[in-house]
């Protein structure tokens, strides 16, 4: 599981930050990508990376302002000029389906895949046996969502050195008792696969907050999250205009991830008045109260390890 930063910038594009979108990348468990926001220039984006748009399985939009959402109908188009077949889910605020069949209907454009529109309402908006994703409205003056992305736990591990050391030999049966299943072995000893399992490892957690001022909504859709990634649009002495324009402070974004108890702060939404030393103030700012917390940059990669057994 890998975040892959495709665009940290607020409002415009600039010549050093794209504007908004991300990608989490999902190709050891399920050979897919999951994209939050597509801001304009996103698929010019993604053409500097290895991703695929024919694995981008399912979008999800935070909110309908333009640097979140100007880049999604030429990327749906360029989905499917590239060969993309498979069906995509996209996931929105009331409104998203709108724009794009407009979009797609002004230009008259056809697509080879099949779109399915889920328009937002708070709690449980997608789950299968791997990963549950849950929506929670945030505050921003227009619908804007947090998305919290819960892993399943894992199963534990097989202890092989153990079945080694009793003589059990390699094959069908280590397969039966990863499963947890009990097997007899051909001299008649009984052997429960539960014995041999270790602990189940507990699923990760990624909490991707759309633009907001600071809320207790974020704090509780981000609670023991690995990752947060949070807007940090103004400095910590902007704080009131930061509330006046429905946006957070670098500091606003580390209290959020403090009070969540989370292990790490990704900062985003970055505003372009902030070049290199500017956007380090920001950064040093919010690690004044939460340590383990960076400023993105555009293709930034940040891998999500998993807990240890």
């Amino acid at each position: 599981m890998e975040l892959e930063f495709l665009g940290t910038g607020s409002g415009v594009p600039a010549k050093h930050r794209n504007v908004s979108s991300l990608a989490l990348k999902l190709l050891a468990e399920r050979n897919a990508i999951w994209l939050f926001d597509c801001g304009e220039g996103t698929q010019m984006q993604i053409l500097r990376t290895t991703i695929k748009p024919r694995k981008i399985e399912k979008i999800f939009i935070t909110h309908l302002h333009g640097d979140h959402i100007f880049g999604l109908p030429g990327l749906l188009s360029s989905r499917s000029f590239q060969g993309g077949d498979t069906p995509l889910a996209l996931y929105g605020p009331p409104g998203v389906e709108q724009f794009v069949k407009t979009a797609l209907r002004v230009s008259q454009t056809k697509l080879s895949y099949p779109i399915s529109y889920h328009e937002l309402k708070e709690g449980i908006v997608f789950q299968d046996a791997q990963f549950k994703v849950e929506a929670r409205l945030l505050e921003h003056g227009i619908a804007s969502y947090g998305y919290r992305i819960t892993e399943a736990d894992h199963e534990g591990a097989l202890q092989v050195e153990k079945l080694r050391a009793l003589g059990i030999p390699e094959g069908p049966l280590f397969g039966k008792l990863k499963q947890g299943q009990t097997v007899t072995l051909p001299d008649g000893q009984v052997i429960d696969g539960k014995d041999f399992v270790g602990e189940k490892r507990q699923g990760r957690v990624v909490t991707i907050l759309g633009d907001t001022r600071y809320t207790q909504a974020s704090i509780e859709l981000a609670k023991n999250s690995d990752v947060i990634v949070h807007e940090s649009t103004f400095r910590k002495e902007e704080t009131k205009m930061a509330k006046a324009y429905f946006h957070s402070t670098s500091q606003q974004a580390a209290q959020v991830a403090q009070k969540a108890q989370a292990k790490r702060l990704v900062l985003t939404h970055i505003s372009a008045r902030y070049l290199a030393q500017a956007a380090h103030e920001l950064e040093k700012e919010a690690q004044a109260v939460f340590p383990n917390t960076q400023v993105a940059k555009d293709f930034d990669e940040i891998e999500i390890p998993l807990k240890e057994e």
